[in-house]
């Protein structure tokens, strides 16, 4: 199984639960220094909880299954800041 096959079988233990809130997730490209840079698709890309599904969700799956992997990175963060962010429908009632 090539890297890639790795993360991406990573990533599909995690997708059920971001297609949930309306999200989902790409591979942009895995550098030579393993890191694996991903774009955040749907609700995840407009979400200000973004990072924290970044940081413990995504990252925590693809490093705990392909332990080459060095770090994971997000080329479409939205900052909690931006005035332009959505929460996903069922986060909004909290």
């Amino acid at each position: 199984m090539s890297l890639l096959e790795k993360v991406e079988a990573a990533l599909d233990t995690i997708r059920p639960y971001l297609l949930t809130d309306g999200g989902n997730v790409s591979i942009d490209e895995i550098t030579d220094d393993y890191v694996v840079k991903l774009r955040l698709l749907g609700s995840c890309g407009s979400c200000p909880m973004s990072i924290m599904t970044l940081k413990a969700g995504i990252e925590g799956a693809i490093m705990k299954e392909v332990p080459e992997i060095t770090g994971v990175e997000a080329v479409n963060l939205t900052d909690a800041d931006d005035l332009n962010a959505v929460l996903p429908e069922n986060m909004r009632e909290c």
